[in-house]
């Protein structure tokens, strides 16, 4: 009963807290009426020397991301025109990942290392867990059993990575301006918000293992 409730609640709620909190913030205007991928994002770029980073327009809503290989912030439409205090916060954040980027993070270049086998290991674990109790095997559980925990951790590292892009985040928009003190609960509402998907994901995943870690050691005795 836990495990269904971190695997189907916990994604939901965090979910539902994202959209409502980027709902209402969105409706919410900066003071400074900026909007959020032409000024800020290009503003504190260029306040860290980042002009070689550039920004775009991407579709979908909250597609927002950095893309370390060709050095580009890509913001979804609303953000990237709009005037919210959510995008103001959003377009920061996804800068900060660019400064993460720039000044060679540790948690962000060992996240990179692992996305190879990671991607492979969210792929192909199940597979050869699914395989190995079918076939008897439990060497190819516990080979899947690895494969995940190389995806498990590869979700505990993007936490420390996402909430130092939003300390970053703030740190940048307090420093320059774009929001004041009255606005700094907001901001930080939208990405508190935002990184509980990272958390809940995380523990998504840490459950997955676990329980599958368990079943491989069950059946071992």
């Amino acid at each position: 009963m836990i495990y269904l409730v971190i695997l189907i609640a916990v994604p939901l709620i965090a979910q539902s807290k994202v959209k409502s909190t980027y709902k209402k913030y969105s409706k919410v205007m900066n003071s400074n009426m900026v909007t959020g991928g032409a000024q800020v994002a290009r503003k504190i770029l260029d306040d860290n020397g980042l002009y070689h980073v550039s920004i775009e327009e991407t579709r979908g809503t909250l597609s927002d991301h950095y893309d370390p290989r060709k050095k580009v912030v890509r913001l979804s439409s609303d953000n990237y025109h709009g005037y919210s205090a959510a995008a103001a916060a959003i377009a920061a954040h996804e800068v900060g990942h660019a400064i993460q980027d720039a000044e060679s993070y540790a948690f962000l270049r060992f996240r990179h290392s692992l996305v190879p086998i990671a991607g492979f290991g969210d792929k192909m674990s199940f597979i050869f867990i699914i395989a190995g109790f079918l076939l008897g095997q439990m060497n190819l559980v516990l080979i899947g059993v690895i494969f995940m925990a190389f995806a498990v951790l590869f979700q505990l590292v993007t936490l420390p990575v996402e909430f130092d892009a939003s300390n970053r985040a703030m740190a940048q928009l307090v420093s320059s301006g774009i929001i004041r003190n009255n606005e700094e609960r907001q901001t930080k509402k939208v990405l508190n918000a935002a990184a509980l998907t990272y958390v809940a994901a995380a523990l998504v995943a840490v459950a997955e293992l676990i329980r599958f870690a368990s079943i491989f050691l069950l059946s071992e005795e």
